[in-house]
């Protein structure tokens, strides 16, 4: 393979989490015989610092049908509202503004920026979840962000002031021609505000489950800045955000705007040094990590089983079925998933085909430990579920390493 923003052909591997299932493929039990795999490893470019992986499922298998909702948690609801305020007010929004969402799922994000009286429109390729969208009241192109869509929007809309990807941008392999539509949708000063999950805090914080294959590329500012620069755009303010274990929140024009750079780009770009992104051996010392980090994990699972003790997991997020893929934790371990998605109950986990169940069951059958597998909402989730610790449930938060709360 060649990488993806400099086709540079000699990517070295450094950390493989085995050949697993698509994490948010969830199954019906007819569909449990049939499951496909695909290799699961991280590769690094040793020209432009780019993390990706070595193998890129096309993007129809993963997207055109998808069971994941962003409305689904709380703490979903208050990050992208504040951000949609937080936008409209550092660019000075108005009821003539637009601004379009890339990846916009059930709409969450435009309707905070419809909430400050911005025009919105969104494009999302999942033709189950642009559905929810438009019942909803936000305006959706049921399609991957192409030339076509952004034709569309164009004709309908204008041009856009602000143009967001949440959470997108890493899942997208021809991210050239991505930012070719954003050049061409954008107004001269018009800005494109990106979140991804930062490579950085994977590192330090050993958040190894972020890893599947929706997220093709694991950006530093460092591999972004190059990425950027071949492309006419630039970088000009970064912020840290808490989402998914450790986001970046990313701002570019054009270079020909007249947006001054601010000094959050030049703190961060001195943080990565620090940290070493550009030196490979980072990335082998890190992956050694991991494998030690699966070890623990297995054997304080084999504890519990050992003991007698009945486990159920709370969350079932792509990152904890990656989770539970590499480290063969499945049935034998774990009753029943809980989740409060209503479009993966019934359904069970890809690869460790474990049933997901609402809360409900809680109430029916308690467990001696819930693992919380979407960790990244583990307060949200102990807040739910405080009843259930009063009766003597415990509660194991599964990385950096495992630990009973």
């Amino acid at each position: 393979m060649k990488c993806r923003t400099c086709s540079n052909t000699d990517l070295k591997k450094f950390l493989s989490l085995g050949t697993t299932p698509l994490a948010n493929n969830f199954l019906t039990e007819q569909q449990l015989q049939q499951e496909e795999r695909f290799p699961l490893e991280l590769c690094f470019c040793d020209t432009c610092k780019l993390v990706q992986l070595s193998h890129v499922v096309p993007p129809e298998v993963m997207f055109k049908n998808y069971v994941y909702v962003t409305s689904t948690t709380n703490t979903f609801k208050v990050h992208f509202t504040a951000m949609a305020k937080e936008l409209t007010d550092e660019f000075k929004l108005q009821k003539t503004s637009l601004a379009v969402d890339i990846g916009s799922n059930d709409g969450l994000l435009l309707k905070g920026f419809q909430q400050w009286g911005v025009q919105t429109i969104g494009v999302e390729p999942a033709g189950n979840i642009a559905v929810i969208a438009e019942k909803d009241g936000v305006e959706t192109i049921n399609d991957f962000f192409n030339e076509a869509a952004v034709r569309q929007i164009i004709a309908r809309k204008g041009h856009a002031d602000i143009i967001t990807a949440n959470n997108v941008f890493a899942h997208i392999n021809d991210i050239s021609d991505v930012i070719r539509n954003v050049d061409l949708l954008l107004k001269p000063e018009g800005v494109f505000v990106i979140e991804i999950q930062y490579l950085g805090d994977m590192i330090e914080k050993m958040t190894f489950d972020n890893v599947y294959h929706e997220h093709l590329s694991y950006f530093t500012l460092t591999s972004l800045e190059q990425f950027c620069k071949r492309h006419q755009m630039e970088i000009f303010k970064v912020k840290r955000v808490d989402s998914h274990g450790g986001s970046l929140r990313v701002f570019m024009k054009r270079p020909q705007s007249l947006r001054s750079i601010d000094a959050s780009v030049k703190d961060l770009w001195g943080y990565e040094q620090r940290l070493g992104v550009n030196d490979f051996n980072t990335y082998r010392t890190f992956a050694e990590k991991v494998y030690g980090t699966k070890e623990k994990f297995v054997g304080f699972m084999k504890r519990i089983k050992s003991e007698g003790k009945t486990v159920y997991g709370y969350g079932a997020p792509a990152k904890g079925n990656t989770l539970l893929n590499f480290c063969d934790i499945g049935k034998d371990y774990i009753t029943y998933v809980i989740d409060d998605n209503p479009l993966k109950q019934n359904l069970f986990t890809p690869g460790t085909h474990i049933l997901v169940v609402s809360s409900k069951i809680l109430d029916e059958k308690k467990p001696d430990y819930v693992l919380i597998l979407a960790w990244n909402f583990a307060d949200e989730i102990l807040k739910k579920t405080q009843k259930y610790a009063a009766q003597g449930v415990r509660f194991i938060v599964p990385l950096p390493e495992p630990r009973i709360i």
